[in-house]
């Protein structure tokens, strides 16, 4: 029995106590000519997972509705047809914003089942990407809510996604996340429940979409491999809201990075294709060279050198046509370096290790933010181990190893544990030093 998340939001919502709600219910009930007599501990079984008898379901939808003042369904309170889950972005836009919120509300009381969910693979992974891509679009997101949304809401949110992105480059994910979900609870929430037309209701989303897809960054980046597919998918619905194809490539893009990390090539290549296919024209150099560069990974994974080879040539020419200005904030990751850190790990996998080594040192010799330097750090300690020298990989592991300190993030703990591994494993002289500067950065719990 799982906790129903649904109802517990929408009574948030509504301002509706466990008392309250049990008032209006009997009270509901006595209109029908049903005698009823709960009290709160009997709403609690229910947000519990328990599910009322008879018509009591219907009785709570027509007491939020009134009190709600729209339309209220037994799948928006979670009370729908059991062994049926709703779908991810549920049978309307209005359906999708409940249950988002709901997430992040049992994300920020860090309820177990929401923590520990696995990803979805096969065709739940694949049906968000494909109902993003495939009609229908929304013909009008406009919404009548209580409180009328301003372009000051909206700037704040773009000003907190910017925000909370620079936290997570400085301090990691682990750190960041109950930030940027108590934010979005706190603000994003009632905005999407707000009052507005639909042109402000599309940069709305579009704003929202940007800081859930921040979200699900930083919980990818704390082992949450289920969690952040969940705002990924939920980003991707927002960004289809707001009609910002580029919005909608660039979240797959951060789906690809996952898929690749679960060691899904083949879906890493066919997401890849879906966000350049479907972007088309609004799809940035920046953004299609990443897209490139993590097309050329899977394939070389796959063991098909010529497709990994184009790919790497198509990333690279993308990634000339870059002109810093004319690029949206989310392609701000695509630092100058990133394409050559990806290609060192595509040639990498395919055995060309002079090659790689070439890719990793211009990454390392560009100029980027702490937490991308530690990765292309760690990319060409890997490579100069398996090329033999160890002591010039040792070297490149302590500055590694001092860049991580401060960050909170399990993605770079397991690059350190990786490399720490490969160092020891080496048995080669001066590799002590670096593992023991990595053991110490280790012993700190996040």
């Amino acid at each position: 029995m799982q906790p129903n998340t649904l109802l517990d939001a929408i009574l948030d919502e509504a301002g509706i106590s466990h008392a309250g709600l049990a008032a209006h219910v009997n009270q509901a009930g006595k209109a029908r000519g049903i005698a009823l007599r709960y009290e709160h501990t009997a709403v609690a079984r229910w947000l519990k997972g328990q599910r009322p008898r008879g018509q009591v379901p219907d009785l709570i939808c027509e007491v939020l509705a009134a009190r709600l003042r729209r339309p209220v369904t037994l799948d928006d309170i979670g009370l729908g047809v059991p062994g049926r889950p709703a779908a991810v972005n549920g049978t309307t836009l209005s359906g999708f914003v409940d249950r988002a919120t709901a997430l992040w509300r049992s994300d920020e009381q860090q309820r177990p089942h929401i923590l520990g969910a696995p990803a979805v693979t096969g065709t739940p992974a694949v049906m968000p990407v494909w109902e993003w891509e495939n009609p229908p679009e929304d013909v009008d997101v406009s919404r009548g809510g209580r409180h009328p949304v301003s372009t000051a809401d909206l700037e704040m949110l773009r000003a907190a996604r910017a925000h909370y992105e620079q936290m997570y480059r400085k301090a990691g994910g682990v750190a960041t996340r109950a930030r940027i979900v108590g934010f979005l609870n706190a603000e994003a929430a009632p905005l999407l429940r707000g009052r507005y037309a639909d042109a402000t209701g599309r940069q709305l989303h579009r704003a929202t979409g940007g800081l859930v897809a921040i979200a699900g960054i930083c919980a990818y980046d704390s082992d949450a491999h289920g969690l952040a597919q969940r705002y990924f998918h939920q980003a991707l619905r927002l960004a289809k809201a707001s009609g910002d194809r580029g919005l909608g490539a660039y979240v797959i893009a951060l789906l690809v990075n996952q898929s690749l990390f679960m060691r899904e090539y083949r879906q890493a290549v066919a997401f890849a294709e879906a966000a350049l296919r479907a972007a088309g024209r609004h799809i940035t150099p920046a953004l299609a060279s990443d897209l490139y560069a993590m097309q050329a990974k899977a394939y070389a994974h796959l063991g098909d050198g010529s497709s990994a080879l184009a790919c790497i040539r198509r990333a690279e020419s993308a990634a000339e046509r870059i002109r810093r200005g004319y690029e949206p904030d989310e392609t701000g990751y695509v630092q100058p370096g990133l394409v050559n850190v990806q290609v060192a790990e595509a040639l990498l996998s395919l055995g060309d290790l002079a090659a790689a080594r070439e890719h990793a040192a211009a990454a390392v010799d560009t100029p980027a933010h702490d937490r991308g330097r530690v990765h292309r750090l760690a990319m060409l300690s890997h490579i100069e181990l398996r090329q033999g020298n160890a002591e010039r990989a040792a070297a490149t592991a302590v500055e590694m190893a001092e860049r991580a300190r401060g960050m909170e993030s399990q993605r770079l703990r397991d690059r350190l544990r990786a490399v720490r591994e490969q160092l020891v494993s080496s048995g080669c002289a001066g590799t002590a030093e670096a593992a023991e500067l990595i053991d110490g950065a280790l012993r700190v719990p996040l």
